[in-house]
Formats: structure tokens, C-alpha cells, sequence
């Protein structure tokens, strides 16, 4: 069966792991998971993904981290859907938690964390929040 959500699938696998107490999880390998996943990592919510290969198709595993026995990644939502798309201008980016959260845009210069596209002086699709 096709997924007709991939980002979507992938966060929910983050969240059942963490809810799991879960050190690592694996998902389908693709572009836009890579990004979301760099993004992920460059602000601290996830150690680190590995590209692996498994029954001859290529997955990634993913490092979750945890601060004192907590999960890092208290919240993670998925804005914008197959459904309905959600798009941002530069000006009207919303604050995750009042700034303490992110939310990760796919925009004409890649995929980005909120505060780099308000910088950069881009919007584009709001593809998740992450608190």
C-alpha cells in the first residue's frame, strides 16, 4: 500500500518511538525526510540519521534524544497535509511557543528551520511544527 502521507509517516514513527522510550527508529529513505531530518538535527532535537540498506531498499535510521529520561521532541505536528497545503509568506511566519518551538518550511531556497527563512527573507510551505 502507498503512503500517501511520507513526511507525515515519518513523524508519527518518531513520536511512537519516543512514547516507546526508544533509542532509534527507522523509516523509507527520501530527499524530503533527509532535509526535515537535517533540520531536525542542526536544531538539536534529534542526535543524528544514518542512510542504511535494508531488504534491498534504502531506509534511514533514526538517533532520537532524550534530556534526563525525557524526550527532547515534546510535540511534533504536521501543518501542512496532501489535503490542504499550507503556505506562509516571509512576514507571516507563525512563532512555535512563542519562539521556543520551530517550524520547518520548504521554501524556493531548500528546506529550512523558521528563524533561517525569516533571515534568508523567504516563506514557503509550513511543513511541520516541532516543540
Amino acid at each position: 500500500m502507498a503512503l500517501s502521507d511520507p513526511l507525515g509517516d515519518m513523524l508519527t514513527r518518531i513520536r511512537n518511538a519516543q512514547m516507546r522510550g526508544m533509542d532509534k527508529v527507522v523509516t523509507p529513505a527520501s530527499k524530503l525526510r533527509a532535509r526535515v531530518l537535517d533540520v531536525l538535527k542542526d536544531e538539536g532535537y534529534i542526535r543524528g540519521y544514518t542512510e542504511i540498506e535494508k531488504d534491498g531498499h534504502n531506509h534511514i535510521e533514526i538517533e532520537l534524544k532524550y534530556y534526563e529520561g525525557t524526550p527532547v521532541i515534546s510535540e511534533v505536528r504536521r501543518v501542512s497535509k496532501p489535503g490542504r497545503r499550507v503556505y506562509s509568506s516571509r512576514n507571516d511566519i507563525p512563532l512555535v511557543r512563542n519562539g521556543l518551538g520551530i517550524s520547518i518550511l520548504s521554501t524556493s531556497k531548500g528546506v529550512m528551520s523558521d528563524n533561517t527563512a525569516r533571515n534568508e527573507n523567504v516563506g514557503g510551505e509550513i511543513l511541520c511544527r516541532v516543540f
